[in-house]
Formats: structure tokens, sequence, C-alpha cells
């Protein structure tokens, strides 16, 4: 399990954080798609390959 909080208020900042709350990485991303992009290969890093869709 994965925990990923994002705060937009000004920057977009992103952290993620494995199911004991270590932090695994933390990144400012861009906005719209470019942002959008690097969000989801970020958290991509982290899910195994043999992760199912509802996981």
């Amino acid at each position: 399990m994965l925990f990923v909080g994002d705060d937009w208020a000004e920057d977009h900042h992103v952290e993620v954080q494995d199911e004991q709350g270590r932090v695994l990485k933390r990144a400012r991303l861009p906005e719209g798609m470019a942002g959008m992009s690097r969000f989801h290969e970020l958290v991509g890093r982290f899910v195994p390959e043999d992760a199912q869709p509802s996981e």
C-alpha cells in the first residue's frame, strides 16, 4: 500500500509514503498534463509489476 499526498496550494508538492509512513519520494510537479504525466510516472515507480488495477 502507498500513501500519496498532493499539496496544490501554490506549487504542486507530492509525497509518496509506504505503509509505515516512511517517505519514499518527494517532488515538485508542474501544472497541467506535464505534471500529471510526471505524477503517474512517480507513483508508478513504487507499484509492483504484478499489481492489479484495483491496487
